[in-house]
């Protein structure tokens, strides 16, 4: 007991002393030292008792100069002392020591036999000071001195009576039958118990010849005494009458709908493993709080696992009100709440806002003035009112204790009132006030009718006194206990036949040393030199087979269908989940400063260091023509929005993991869940792309292309936004997670097409015609490829021009390049004859030229003659040559004629042009739109290798950009300006941004399902010796 209560008890009760005629009696003395010897030690009895003395001599000579018909005067000094003491220790004494202060002082005051006028007018002060109800004042007056106990309220009063009672109160209590009743098997005599509701405090009062005893110390019948929580009533010849089942009885009647949960025969075992835990029943009814206690690694996570659903059974039933855990998971939907080790909270947001979000997402049907009223409830009943505004705070930047975290935590499951609650080590990292008082919460929850199970580590003594129901776990996942709590230390006692076994409790203080119940379970064998073995006296085993005996219920059937109990609980649908998921992560984004700086700052920042580095300039005169940095700007600019698409979504679902844990028991959208997500970072990765290309080309002067290079950024740092996404959904650490993101970024950089050409991969990848298919995987090269293409072709100075230059590089390569080839070819066929050891070189000749012939034929309309069909090795001849190269001949003039026609063309655009803006302005113009040095790249001009020989065709090097596709599949080589599907053409800016998002949309797929988490997990179950060594623990970090 605290020392203010005591302090304020030894000047009540010397007041009384004073004002009683006789003075204290010897009885009253015994009362007073008996009280203080149950709360404190000899030295400390003796340190108080001589307090009480020296305030009886101090108010006697108070009192010597007052008249005793004063007394009754409210006025009078004694009055006025009583009073003033009242109000001054009212202030430090919570609501149920005030109750106890009360109760004391009524038995003290009645140590006599009668409560005079004097007493009576200081307990009314007292009850009044203390603001003790008009009822509970009356129940224990009547209770305590008058022995009336007709006149208690019938709901607050018990009656403990035998099994088979002979109603004896039946016709000498009208109330009766009104009373709570608890029978006992052997019981002899009667026993009343009242119940103070206000405070939850239980008086006794026995009439009856057994000897009776709690906490060491005998029971004296007719005296009134206070049972605590956790005293069990024992004797003789009956069995222990539990603290729990006594209160109980008080508050069962108060739950209109009951929870039965039972486990028949549950045993649940790892793979290739002796752990988990093993075959176990049990029955248990709403209104318990039960405690998982057991050593490190026995199972107790593994059982909650168990218990909640998380995992399943390897054999047996788990049944809540008669439905399968399992297989009848729909109808339970919302019962179960559970309530983790960790921390569930969302760090970003104030107390008050994880609550008020966390209720939108489980009332659907309320309004928002419900939902307020429901979260500010919430707040009132967990004592956090004061600090709802404050953020919550990571672990190195606390805003709010311990203790508060966990009661909100626990909160957030209790908002929506699950029927069972699973809470796992809620006192881990608390003090012992924190640790109280939490576990009261749990306490107060149980007595509300909830069934609440608890991990518990090492409780100290008043925490293992609040369960109703004690579960030890042994190494091994074996059961071993199944009972009352305070009993378990009595019952392991005796197990092990220790002489003191009956005393569960220091008879002088109460507590239990719960550190001796484990260390009896587990005590070794002793050597021969004195010093504990290795094995146990007792094994798991063996523990568990008494248990199995002496604790664990029968087999039963499956129990019947109840009701289940109503809830308000009600899922939203998607489209409201998604609004309350969005604007939670809005909410939360805005909340931390430091994230929204970074991430609105650093791509302008660095568009600003890439522009700044890469605006070359020759003679200190800057001209965007001249610009020879401006490719190697464009792949970085890929490389960044890439980069920061990723690393800013590659923790957003990991952060959340715990917080997805939690709302799993909800039921929610897991699709809602990822669309408010891709929503913001797809919004953000707008508004960052953007940014930097404000800047970077203002700084580098770029005109005109802000349009389609924002699309194709914005698309790539979408790419990234998912990959990073899938990357966080799937790994399990924060360093796996930033150790990945190297992996997938080097093969972007070098098979984007700017670091190393296509046609310089290794043999292996490398396709001459068409980009290789590890280059078509790289978002990368459709996004340099966009990027390159569009700005040269739609530039202000190119575009009038591209279609002009598209048609002339085509006409100038075949007639300039592939004509001449394809002559050299026929003249070597020709010089080579039928000579056996060209036979195969020369039929890979003619088939290219045949392939090509009809190619150029094709373009230019000029059918070959019937000589077409001896280009092949065994027809052709000499004459066939003289023929294919005369038709050659004529292609080429052709060609050059529509070369000449075409230039005159645009000639003629390029004169009007220069007319209507003057020929500086003209110049001007390309200056400040058609960078040379990227012209030459799309061109491929500083490739002497114009045409490149392949097994089957002669393949065009020059000029990339203007050359057509050479497949009606998408497939085309690197800058191609457009690419082409049957014979729909598409330019490649829309082609390319299509794909982008097609890749998107397929991570979106992924993510859904989370392939990753389940590659990771498949790769796990292939037991590789390389995955094994490397593997997992690289993602386990």
């Amino acid at each position: 007991m605290r020392e203010s209560v005591l302090l304020a008890l030894i000047h009540i009760f010397a007041i009384i002393s004073t004002i009683n005629p006789g003075g204290i009696s010897t009885r009253g003395k015994k009362i007073l030292r008996s009280y203080l010897r149950r709360y404190l030690n000899r030295e400390l009895e003796e340190e108080y008792y001589a307090l009480f003395e020296n305030n009886l001599e101090f108010y006697s000579n108070e009192l010597k100069s007052v008249d005793k018909e004063e007394l009754s005067d409210e006025e009078s000094l004694i009055t006025f002392q009583i009073t003033n003491i009242c109000r001054q220790i009212r202030k430090g004494l919570f609501l149920e020591e005030r109750m106890i202060v009360f109760l004391q002082l009524l038995e003290f005051a009645f140590e006599d036999g009668i409560i005079n006028h004097q007493e009576q007018i200081i307990i009314d002060i007292v009850a009044r000071t203390f603001n003790i109800s008009k009822k509970e004042f009356d129940n224990a007056s009547a209770f305590m001195i008058e022995r009336d106990y007709d006149a208690v309220s019938p709901d607050c009063l018990l009656l403990i009576e035998s099994d088979k009672p002979e109603k004896w109160a039946a016709g000498k209590y009208s109330n009766y039958e009104k009373w709570h009743h608890l029978r006992i098997k052997g019981f002899k005599g009667r026993m009343f118990i009242l119940h103070i509701e206000s405070t939850g405090s239980l008086i006794l009062i026995y009439d009856g010849t057994l000897e009776l005893y709690f906490r060491g110390r005998d029971i004296l019948v007719g005296r009134p005494y206070l049972l605590e929580r956790g005293n069990n009533i024992k004797g003789q010849g009956i069995d222990p009458i539990y603290y729990s089942r006594i209160y109980k009885k008080f508050v069962l009647r108060k739950f209109p709908e009951k929870i039965v949960f039972e486990g028949h025969n549950i045993e649940f075992l790892f793979r290739n493993s002796g752990n988990g835990v093993r075959q176990m029943n049990f029955r248990i009814e709403s209104g318990n709080l039960i405690g998982l206690m057991g050593g490190s690694g026995v199972g107790k996570t593994t059982m909650l696992n168990l218990l909640q659903g998380k995992i399943v059974p390897t054999s047996g039933n788990l049944f809540i009100n008669g439905y399968d855990l399992h297989e009848d998971s729909g109808k339970l939907e919302g019962l179960i709440g559970y309530v983790p080790q960790d921390d569930l909270l969302i760090e970003e947001l104030t107390v008050h806002q994880n609550l008020y979000y966390n209720a939108r997402l489980c009332f659907s049907d309320y309004t928002e003035e419900q939902l307020n009223k429901t979260v500010e409830k919430v707040l009132e009943d967990l004592d956090l009112l004061e600090i709802k505004d404050l953020q919550v705070g990571d672990a190195l930047n606390k805003k709010v204790s311990g203790g508060q975290r966990k009661r909100l935590n626990i909160g957030l499951e209790l908002m929506r009132g699950p029927g069972i609650l699973f809470v796992d080590e809620p006192t881990s990292g608390l003090s012992s006030f924190d640790s109280e008082k939490v576990m009261g919460l749990l306490k107060k929850e149980a007595l509300a009718g909830k069934l609440v199970f608890t991990i518990i580590h090492q409780p100290s003594s008043d925490i293992l006194k609040m369960f109703d129901r004690l579960w030890i776990l042994d190494k091994g996942g074996y059961m071993v206990y199944d009972g009352d709590p305070v009993e378990a230390l009595v019952y392991f006692k005796t197990e092990t036949s220790q002489a003191n076994a009956a005393e569960s409790e220091c008879p002088n203080c109460g507590n239990i040393e719960t550190e001796d119940i484990l260390h009896i379970i587990e005590v070794k064998v002793i050597d021969n030199a004195g010093l504990p073995g290795t094995e146990r006296q007792i094994s798991p085993e063996e523990w568990h087979e008494r248990y199995r005996k002496k604790m664990m219920p029968g087999e039963t059937s499956r129990p019947p269908v109840e009701k289940l109990p109503s809830s308000n609980f009600v899922v939203p649908g998607r489209s409201s989940q998604i609004r309350t998921f969005f604007k939670r992560n809005i909410v939360r984004k805005l909340a931390d400063k430091q994230y929204m700086t970074i991430s609105l700052l650093e791509v302008p920042a660095l568009a600003l260091i890439l522009a700044f580095l890469s605006k070359y300039s020759e003679d200190g005169i800057y001209l965007f023509s001249a610009n020879k940095n401006y490719p190697v700007f464009l792949f970085m600019s890929i490389i960044v929005v890439l980069f920061v698409g990723l690393t800013v979504s590659a923790e957003e679902i990991f952060r959340d993991r715990k917080i997805l844990e939690r709302e799993k028991f909800l039921h929610l959208s897991w699709m809602s869940y990822l669309i408010s997500k891709i929503s913001f970072l797809f919004a953000l990765s707008a508004i960052q792309s953007l940014s930097f290309l404000i800047v970077a080309n203002i700084l580098l002067e770029v005109r005109g292309m802000i349009f389609p290079q924002w699309i194709i950024l914005f698309s790539t740092a979408c790419f990234g936004n998912m990959l990073g996404l899938n990357i966080s959904a799937g790994m399990r650490s924060v360093v796996s997670i930033y150790i990945l993101i190297p992996l997938l970024l080097v093969p972007m950089l070098l098979l984007g097409g700017a670091m190393i050409r296509f046609d310089d991969l290794h043999k292996s990848i490398s396709r001459k015609i068409y980009v290789p298919v590890a280059g078509d995987v790289m978002v990368t090269r459709w996004a340099y490829e966009a990027l390159m293409v569009e700005e040269f072709k739609s530039n202000k100075f190119e575009k009038p021009f591209f279609n002009y230059d598209m048609q002339i590089s085509q006409n100038d390569w075949y007639a300039s390049f592939l004509i001449p080839e394809l002559k050299a070819k026929i003249n070597e066929c020709v010089t080579a004859g039928k000579e056996e050891k060209y036979r195969d070189y020369c039929k890979m000749n003619l088939r290219k030229v045949k392939y090509h012939l009809n190619e150029l034929s094709s373009i230019t309309g000029i059918k070959p003659g019937a000589w077409l069909e001896s280009v092949n090795y065994d027809d052709f001849s000499g004459h066939t040559g003289d023929q294919v190269i005369e038709y050659l001949d004529s292609l080429g003039f052709s060609l050059r004629m529509a070369i000449r026609e075409i230039n005159a063309e645009k000639d003629a655009l390029y004169d009007q042009m220069r007319m209507a803006m003057g020929n500086d302005k003209l110049l001007e113009l390309r200056e400040k739109n058609y960078n040379e040095n990227l012209a030459d790249i799309v061109r491929n001009t500083l490739n002497k290798n114009k045409i490149l020989d392949s097994d089957n065709r002669l393949i065009q090097k020059a000029d990339p950009i203007f050359m057509k596709p050479g497949s009606k599949f998408g497939r085309a080589h690197f800058y191609a300006p457009y690419k082409q599907i049957g014979d729909l053409k598409i330019d490649t800016l829309p082609f390319n941004v299509i794909i982008i998002w097609l890749m998107t949309i397929g991570l979106s797929v992924t993510l859904y399902f989370n392939i990753l988490k389940k590659f990771i997990i498949f790769l796990e179950s292939l037991k590789l010796p390389l995955w094994r060594k490397f593997g997992r623990g690289f993602l386990q970090q």
